[in-house]
């Protein structure tokens, strides 16, 4: 056998050397004919063969020396070897680091082979920052692969489809047993799966490690109600936007665009499942029970949520002990079993008894039950009538179509923006208010009114008039016009804050800002000020996170809040737009 045909015998492997025995290894046998057998048998020595010109040694050289002639120009003759820059001693997770090739590299078998080569002794020997790269790496590569378990299940479905019709029908009970999960959970697959094929951009960013499959299946519920062309351009609008928003930020943009682009549309979905109105009860996991109400007018909805916060406070300020969650489902079940709310304060044995009693971080009263001081008021005043806080365009409020939105709720369309704005025309409490938003819908002015719009009363006309009131927000360098001397900010200010920041400052965080504590992101004993540049809205979870061990935050203009993680990561919020 001549020395070029053995190359193509044997052939190389893919560190560029030649595998001579790879395919007999497998095989469980030696390469049968070999010239070097007797010699292997007679105890040979590959020094016994070297060139005379040649050193003894040992490595890649000295093998390289060893070989023919023609095997060893052939070798020589490959392009060099490249060492990955996640390669090398003491350098398995280095490409991971910010900025480093790993960190953004795309999904697929490469990721997939340097993620497994980083983590193959484990993570003990990742920096935070690395740390960080790998957790970001895994989750694009499980993005991926769930985008082609999707296009299996497609294809799975148009087989069944091209045959007979009965056998179409039950797709999903064919993955139920394939892939071991329930009917439900295997009818869900089948729903995203098929939504996604007629989102090129949304399976695109799926397969690409853009978005997650949980985001991918927020396009497909959203847009299932559209039209293709409708929905394909509103995927294509969003796909890439999507990779910056979690979920609870892509469900209220795509509400939104969908209330812009087919009204009606939006309206027909939610008529149709209004016919599916009812009240649910399921077991949770805890061993406790559920119970709710579904596909409920969204005013309607609303209304009584806010009526439970309302209630909850009243019960607070009689002194019934318990977090704001705990004393909405006490007035929530008190009031559906028929009896007054003021029974619950002449009943202490139906009160909440908390394991942990103190501060909750949904509460809008961070002092709890123990403001109160623990004793039943004994004036019993009666509960108040919620407030609704309703952010709508002017053009909706004259009859337009455009959508308005309610915090903690998400976008409304206009028709509910109208009727909620007529209920909270009857409420003597209720405060209107003007945002005026700049290009990107990030609020720069506002202005508050003591009424809305009079019965006749053109709309435009009501706005002109709050003209005068606007206050323009801090952008920028900050004058510190409205600093308070004090560590309370005055009322003015608190709400200038709401506004600006309409939910917790935290990235990706959806609380409202009426359920937030009011920070000053630099402490007020170490010098910060009380003043638009260093207040900003925090849940009191993200509260706690911020004065962590290895937790820092700073507000570099008014409203930009950049997060350092502990990996030394950063993360940069301004507030979501109007």
């Amino acid at each position: 056998m001549d020395d070029a045909s053995r190359v193509d015998e044997f052939g190389v492997d893919e560190d560029g050397r030649l595998n001579l025995f790879g395919q007999y290894a497998a095989a469980g046998g030696e390469p049968p004919g070999s010239p070097w057998d007797d010699e292997v048998d007679a105890g040979w020595d590959p020094s016994d063969h070297a060139d005379a010109w040649e050193d003894d040694g040992d490595g890649a050289e000295a093998w390289l020396r060893s070989l023919p002639p023609v095997l060893r120009a052939e070798v020589e003759a490959r392009p060099p070897v490249t060492v990955p820059p996640w390669q090398g001693p003491g350098a398995a997770g280095a490409g991971f680091g910010e900025g480093g090739f790993c960190d953004t590299m795309l999904p697929g078998p490469g990721l997939a082979g340097v993620l497994a080569e980083a983590t193959v002794d484990g993570y003990g020997g990742l920096t935070d920052d690395e740390l960080a790269g790998v957790l970001r790496g895994w989750q694009r590569q499980a993005a991926h692969d769930q985008a082609n378990l999707a296009v299996a299940v497609r294809v799975v479905a148009g087989r069944r489809a091209a045959g007979s019709s009965r056998a179409a029908g039950h797709v999903s009970d064919e993955l139920a047993a394939e892939l071991t999960l329930t009917g439900r959970s295997a009818g869900r697959l089948l729903e995203v799966a098929d939504q996604l094929g007629r989102l090129a951009a949304v399976s695109g960013a799926l397969l690409s490690g853009f978005i997650d499959w949980p985001r991918a299946c927020v396009f497909a519920d959203e847009l299932a109600v559209l039209g293709d062309a409708a929905a394909a351009a509103v995927a294509e609008d969003f796909a890439d936007r999507a990779a910056g928003w979690t979920t609870g930020q892509l469900r209220a943009a795509l509400a939104r665009a969908v209330l812009a682009a087919d009204p009606a549309a939006a309206e027909r979905r939610r008529r149709q499942a209004r016919h599916d109105t009812r009240v649910e009860l399921w077991t949770e996991a805890s061993g406790n029970a559920a119970l709710a109400g579904r596909e409920l007018r969204p005013a309607s909805a609303i209304g009584l949520d806010r009526k439970l916060d309302s209630d909850a406070g009243w019960l607070s300020a009689c002194g019934v002990p318990g977090s704001h969650g705990q004393l909405r489902a006490l007035a929530y079940t008190t009031l559906l079993s028929g009896r007054d709310l003021a029974c619950i304060l002449d009943d202490p044995a139906s009160w909440p008894q908390p394991d942990n009693p103190g501060p909750d971080p949904g509460s809008t009263d961070p002092g709890g039950a123990a403001s109160a001081g623990g004793a039943v008021s004994a004036g019993r005043p009666e509960p108040a009538a919620g407030s609704i806080h309703l952010t709508m365009p002017l053009s909706a409020l004259a009859g337009g179509g455009e959508p308005g939105e309610i915090p903690g709720y998400g976008p409304v369309d206009a028709g509910t923006s109208r009727d909620l704005a007529g209920l909270l025309a009857d409420d003597p409490a209720t405060r209107w208010c003007l945002t005026v938003t700049g290009p990107a819908g990030q609020p720069v002015a506002h202005a508050c009114a003591r009424r809305g719009p009079t019965p006749g009363q053109p709309v435009t006309g009501w706005a002109a008039g709050l003209r005068e009131r606007l206050l323009v927000l801090e952008s920028g360098s900050c004058r510190h016009a409205r600093q308070a001397a004090g560590y309370t900010p005055p009322p003015r200010l608190r709400h200038l804050i709401t506004i600006r920041q309409r939910r917790c400052a935290f990235p990706g965080c959806r609380r409202p800002a009426r359920q937030c504590d009011l920070d000053h992101t630099t402490p007020y004993d170490h010098g910060g000020r009380t003043c638009e540049c260093n207040l900003a809205t925090l849940c009191r979870r993200h509260h706690r996170a911020k004065q962590a061990p290895g937790w820092h935050l700073t507000q570099d203009q008014p409203g930009k809040m950049t997060w350092r993680l502990p990996s030394g990561r950063k993360h940069v919020t301004t507030g979501d737009p109007y």
